[in-house]
Formats: C-alpha cells, sequence, structure tokens
C-alpha cells in the first residue's frame, strides 16, 4: 500500500528549511513502519522480525534495519556467542514514532474498505481472479 506524505510548505524543497528526502522515504516505507510497530512490543531478534513481517526479502529488511539504525530510530545489540545474537530495540527517538504510527494503523484499519473499493474502481481487473 503506498501512503501518501504530505509535506508542510515550510518543508518543501526550494524553501530555506529544507528537509532530508531520505529520511522521510525511509519514516515511510512500509516495511519501516511494520519493524518500529514490532519492535515497540519489546527488543526482537533478526529472525524474529523476519518470520513476522510477511513479504519483506532477508535484504529489505537488513537494508530497512541498517538505515533505521543510522537514522537513531533502532539500536542494534550483537551478542558474542555462535551463532551471534542480534537484537533490535528502540531508541528513544524510534519510541517516539508509537503515536503517528498507532494513528495510521487505526486510520488504515477505519478506511481499507474505501480504499480497496476505491482501487477496484480504478483498476477494474484488480477485481478480478487471475
Amino acid at each position: 500500500m503506498d501512503i501518501a506524505v504530505v509535506v508542510p510548505p515550510r518543508l518543501r524543497l526550494g524553501n530555506e528549511d529544507q528537509y532530508d528526502r531520505r529520511l522521510l522515504r525511509r519514516v515511510r516505507i512500509a516495511s519501516a513502519t511494520d519493524i518500529v510497530g514490532l519492535v515497540l512490543e519489546g527488543t526482537l531478534r533478526y529472525t524474529e522480525l523476519s518470520r513476522r513481517i510477511e513479504g519483506v526479502s532477508q535484504k529489505m529488511l537488513t537494508q530497512t534495519l541498517r538505515g533505521l539504525e543510522a537514522d537513531g530510530f533502532v539500536a542494534r545489540t550483537v551478542h558474542p556467542t555462535v551463532p551471534p545474537r542480534v537484537e533490535y530495540d528502540l531508541t528513544e527517538l524510534g519510541r517516539s514514532l508509537a503515536e503517528p504510527i498507532t494513528a495510521l494503523r487505526q486510520w488504515t484499519e477505519t478506511h481499507i474498505n474505501e480504499i480497496e473499493r476505491a482501487r477496484a474502481r480504478a483498476t477494474p481487473e484488480a477485481g478480478k481472479a487471475p
């Protein structure tokens, strides 16, 4: 599902207060919000994340986790065991995403039927079986 992000005029490119588009893209990536949403429940190992997030490749999960860590949303802990145990937890900045992510999930649950009807009208073949 694509999510449109409305950028206030003061943050649009071309104005004095520019923003880092890479950060906005990363925050709005569905897998990133899934990861943050899951880790809000508590520290998780990489394997747990990969099992609980449907449809994300190992490569995409790794890239997204690295990006979230680089941006300061996620803390990565490697335990010196064989094999190494890697855990992910949210930083204070990552935990600050709890409210907006919860609101987005609730909004999606409320409006999913409308979205699916609109999509079916826009692409009639979407509602047909393959």
